[in-house]
């Protein structure tokens, strides 16, 4: 059964940065379209960036265009957040998910598109 596996988060000072890293052990990732999003203590879950098999990006959350990318490094078998100027309102647990039914990524984020999502890895910004 296919799971993902989240790393690269940590405490960074506001105005930092951070790359986040999706992965997957025993499965390809290249046919298949990742969704990056997070959720914050007492808030729903929030689409970030999605990005289909053949590298198109989908942005769910206006507040992060501009200072997060995603990207597929097909070679390496993962998909990365990099996220810069990051901001006291970016902390959240962030996880990964394939979409579930297809190879390109929703136009709207929906929970439920996705699956195969991990344990989350924690992003902190503070001083």
């Amino acid at each position: 059964q296919l799971q993902l596996v989240e790393s690269g988060g940590g405490l960074v000072q506001p105005g930092g940065s951070l790359r986040l890293s999706c992965a997957a052990s025993g499965y390809t990732l290249d046919y298949y379209a990742i969704g990056w999003f997070r959720q914050a203590p007492e808030k729903e879950r929030e689409g970030v960036y999605c990005i289909s098999m053949t590298g198109g990006t989908t942005n769910y959350a206006g507040s992060v265009k501009g200072r997060f990318t995603i990207f597929r490094d097909n070679m390496k078998n993962t998909v990365y957040l990099q996220m810069n100027s990051l901001k006291p309102e970016d902390t959240a647990v962030y996880y990964c998910g394939v979409v579930s039914y297809g190879t390109t990524c929703p136009v709207t984020f929906s929970r439920s598109d996705f699956a195969s999502w991990g344990q989350g890895t924690q992003v902190t910004v503070a001083s």
